[in-house]
Order: C-alpha cells, then sequence, then structure tokens
C-alpha cells in the first residue's frame, strides 16, 4: 500500500456523525486508518518514543501524573517519516470537517504510551493548558493497537464542554475526584468503549475525559494530533500552565495575532 496517498485520501463524514460531534464534541469513528499503516507507524513511533523517554522511575514509586502515561511531544520534529503520518490531510480534513473550519493548524502531537500496570488518566478538560482565544480545537486520538477496556482507552464525559467548572483544574488527584462527582450531578452521558485496530476518536478542547488504569501486561500505544482552526489567535495567558504553553508550542506569536509560527502549521 502507498501509505503516504492514502494518508492524504478523503475520509467521508456522514452529515449525522457531524451533528453528533457538534453536539457531545467527541465521536469514535471506524475505519480511519488501515492496520498495516498502523503497524508500520507504530514500529516508528514506539522506536522514537523509546529513544526520547528519559523517564527512569520506577512505576510503582511515580505520582498520579507519572503512573498515567509516558509522554513524548512533537515526534515529527524528529523524524521525517514520522512528519508525513502527522501531516496527513486524511486525519486534519476530519477534524476540519468536524469543527467547521476551513482549514486546521497543527498545535502540537504527543505519544502517549501506557505501561502495564500504567494508572488512570484522571478527569480533566485539555484547553485548560492551551492559551487559545476560540474552542476551535480539536484532538485526534489514535491508537497504534487495539485497546481493549482492560487497557485503558479514552473515556468521555458527552456535552461537558458546556461546564465552566472544573475548566481551571490542571490534570491530577483533585481534578478526578472533584469532576468525577460534578459530571455524575449534572447527569453527563459517561461514555467508555473499546477500539477496534483503524478506530480513531476526535475530541474538543473543552469536553472533560480520562482513561482507566492498564491492567493487561502490554503497553498500551496511542500517538495524538492536536488541532486548531487555522485562524487560531493567541490568547494572553491565564494561568501558568498556558504561560508555559505559549513558550514550548507558540514560540514568537503575537497575542491578539494568528499563530503562525513554524511549529504550527497549516495542514
Amino acid at each position: 500500500m502507498n501509505e503516504h496517498k492514502y494518508l492524504d485520501e478523503h475520509y467521508p463524514l456522514t452529515t449525522d456523525q457531524v451533528n453528533y460531534y457538534l453536539e457531545n464534541r467527541h465521536i469514535k469513528l471506524k475505519h480511519v486508518l488501515d492496520p498495516e499503516i498502523l503497524k508500520f507507524y507504530m514500529n516508528l513511533i514506539s522506536r522514537s518514543v523509546e529513544e526520547s523517554n528519559g523517564n527512569t522511575i520506577p512505576i510503582e514509586e511515580r505520582g498520579t501524573y507519572g503512573k498515567a502515561f509516558i509522554q513524548v511531544f512533537n515526534i515529527w520534529t524528529k523524524d521525517e517519516a514520522i512528519k508525513r503520518f502527522i501531516f496527513s490531510k486524511r486525519l486534519a480534513g476530519i477534524a476540519a470537517e468536524l469543527m467547521q473550519v476551513e482549514g486546521v493548524r497543527l498545535y502540537h502531537d504527543q505519544a502517549l504510551f501506557k505501561e502495564s500496570g500504567g494508572g488512570i488518566t484522571p478527569w480533566h478538560a485539555d484547553q485548560h493548558y492551551w492559551p487559545l482565544s476560540t474552542d476551535k480545537t480539536i484532538t485526534a486520538w489514535i491508537p497504534l493497537q487495539a485497546v481493549p477496556l482492560d487497557m485503558g482507552p479514552l473515556e468521555f464525559s458527552s456535552g461537558s464542554h458546556k461546564l465552566f467548572e472544573g475548566r481551571e483544574l490542571a490534570i491530577g488527584d483533585k481534578s478526578e475526584k472533584l469532576m468525577q462527582k460534578r459530571l455524575t450531578l449534572k447527569d453527563y452521558p459517561h461514555v467508555i468503549e473499546s477500539f477496534d485496530l483503524g478506530e480513531v476518536s476526535f475530541h474538543s478542547g473543552w469536553v472533560f475525559h480520562r482513561a482507566g488504569a492498564n491492567l493487561t501486561d502490554q503497553t498500551r500505544k496511542v500517538m495524538t494530533i492536536i488541532y486548531m482552526d487555522k485562524e487560531m489567535r493567541l490568547k494572553m495567558p491565564e494561568n501558568g500552565d498556558q504561560q508555559n504553553d505559549r513558550k514550548t508550542w507558540c514560540p514568537g506569536a503575537k497575542i491578539g495575532e494568528v499563530i503562525d509560527t513554524p511549529l504550527n502549521p497549516v495542514i
């Protein structure tokens, strides 16, 4: 298979799928990526994560965040083959259509490898960390292998992008405890499903989500790509996490202007 051509082929979305996303701000789509493509890139991404991971602390000695996953950012800047995957027009086209925008920029990518015995990923909303002026943001969560329930697939609180409570919380024990209670009281539907090989989920920056522990003897290998509207402007950071993201992922961008930097190309 010509993986380059395949990664740029259009993935057709139905009106019902787009409407589901707009209502719930998350969706899981079938047959987005071919199993052979995923196997090829799993090997490349796994090697890059192994080379980049500097965490030598035993998993049982880490805090909640450290137990949740090994995290490696912007792999596209280190490997030309992986860059072709991250710059897939097939994936970016889905992101743009779901958000109802004319095009998307890359915010950043990150590999999230949850080791065997890895703990939960606490409830959180990603956009707490992002100094971005609108909610036109979306993350593609791309399992590089099938993810059964006991491996810790992504879980969503449908429609919780409407909830302003908890947006000030960074990911951690506090966000897990408080948001579990708050989301239950608000009666937002809790969606947890296994992922077949080739399925990819997309979720917005303000929808609350989490993942369970990895109870299997294998590492849960996931690649994520975070997109934003190509017209996204940088806002004044509202917390220390956003200040850090401004320096790290939007270097040189100016407050109030479109985030057009070498790290944020239009895809």
